[in-house]
């Protein structure tokens, strides 16, 4: 079944133990090519079509606050959107606020674009985004001279249109894709150049879709380089399978005893793929297929088969590569032999929830001994029992817990699961044909 709500709009799910995962699966398209796609064909001279689109709430808050800026923007079919671009001085102000609902990074990169726009715009959110911090976003765009208000650091965002913008060096005290791109597109507005340092690499999205789109941009793992002054031209963006979704049936058949699943077309960019090299490390069996490109980015099939897994030391340098997938490892490391230790992750607390907090709080209710950290947390291995836990909103937390219920002793409750929306439109019924045995209720 597809899940009901209570008369609060409430959606719970309840996970049951369940035997072999088998058969082939698409997973969505990924999200954060999705609203990158969506933001360069806006600006871009022209018309663009994506296909694999994610239909996610994120992504489609994304597109219409464009269609608010007066972008037209064509659904042919789910899954693809038609872009008529308007070019990078087409946009057009409105009074409204620009709702971008749970998409922390539709917020994000929109700041960075606004920013060079002629007109002040407001950017809001819907609880949960209200309480995620944007200063490390928006103060580095104010030394490039752009002019945003806030309430003490946290959205709504009040940008100031009209702001002659100026290139800067930046050197990120944390590495962030999402702030890192919100840089770039600013750059795109600015007097000279733009460049970007990160203390680790991050995810390089905006960087090959920049590319792709036709405006000169240098980059390599941990730097990008552009200067404003330049045109975006229409590109066809083909957008692949979301690894952070697969990753949840990359753990769940790893975890299961028979179980054997294929996974189409997924992304497998550099920046993101941290956690299937932590996942063999752990002793996963996963097999690469049929390596190609697709859209400027890498893709493969995916082939997961049952493995025992083991307790690890997670190298430090794979943390920025798989920031969106510490829920569902936390999973696996809770099942596996011995004992996990995450360290510099620190970034976790300020996610959709305090995803270290969430997810420890809920392993212990199904009796896993978890000592947290400020930047991650050391897990006790060997199996979970029954019981209920919350997600505290957070669609991550919630898909990881019902990864967890595959292996209980009796099944998991999991409180507060309609923002799986967000990200993964279709979970259940996906989960549920692979041999999940998910409800909700």
């Amino acid at each position: 079944m597809s899940g009901c709500a209570d008369t609060t709009g409430r959606l719970d799910w309840v996970s049951h133990p369940a035997g072999p995962l088998s058969g082939t699966l698409t997973v969505p398209g990924d999200k954060s090519v999705s609203h990158r796609a969506l933001m360069l064909a806006a600006l871009a001279g022209g018309d663009s079509r994506i296909s694999g689109f994610l239909e996610g709430e994120d992504t489609r808050a994304t597109a219409a606050v464009l269609a608010q800026l007066g972008v037209a923007i064509e659904t042919p079919a789910p899954g693809e959107r038609l872009v008529h671009g308007v070019g990078l001085h087409g946009l057009r102000g409105t009074d409204r606020p620009l709702d971008c609902g749970n998409a922390g990074t539709g917020m994000r990169l929109l700041t960075g674009l606004l920013a060079g726009q002629a007109f002040d715009a407001t950017l809001v959110g819907d609880e949960s985004l209200s309480r995620r911090p944007m200063r490390r976003v928006t103060e580095p765009l104010a030394s490039m001279g752009a002019r945003i208000g806030s309430r003490e650091g946290l959205p709504p965002l009040h940008v100031r249109g009209g702001q002659r913008l100026r290139g800067i060096r930046y050197e990120l005290p944390v590495a962030s894709a999402q702030v890192k791109s919100a840089l770039l597109l600013a750059g795109l507005y600015a007097e000279g150049a733009t460049e970007v340092i990160e203390p680790h690499p991050t995810r390089d999205y905006t960087e090959r879709m920049l590319a792709a789109f036709g405006w000169p941009i240098e980059f390599a793992p941990g730097r990008a380089r552009l200067t404003g002054g330049h045109a975006l031209r229409a590109t066809d963006v083909q957008v692949p399978a979301d690894f952070s979704s697969a990753a949840f049936f990359l753990v769940a058949a790893s975890l299961v005893p028979g179980s054997d699943l294929l996974l189409r077309a997924v992304g497998l960019n550099p920046r993101r793929t941290g956690l299937l090299q932590a996942l063999r490390l752990m002793g996963a069996d996963i097999e690469v297929i049929d390596e190609r490109e697709s859209g400027g980015e890498p893709v493969a099939d995916l082939r997961v088969r049952h493995a025992p897994l083991h307790g690890i030391e997670l190298p430090q340098a794979l943390v920025p590569d798989m920031i969106d997938e510490f829920p569902v490892l936390f999973v696996a490391a809770a099942a596996a032999r011995g004992h996990t230790v995450v360290r510099g992750a620190a970034e976790l607390r300020v996610k959709e929830s305090d995803r270290i907090a969430s997810m420890a709080t809920g392993l212990r209710a199904l009796g896993v001994q978890v000592e947290e950290a400020p930047d991650g947390a050391l897990i006790h291995g060997g199996g979970l029992a029954a019981g209920a836990i919350e997600s505290h909103g957070d669609h991550r937390v919630a898909m990881s817990f019902a990864v967890a219920g595959l292996v209980t002793k009796g099944g998991v409750r999991i409180g507060d699961c309609r923002n799986v929306a967000t990200s993964f439109p279709g979970f259940m019924e996906l989960a549920n044909g692979c041999g999940f045995a998910l409800e909700g209720i």
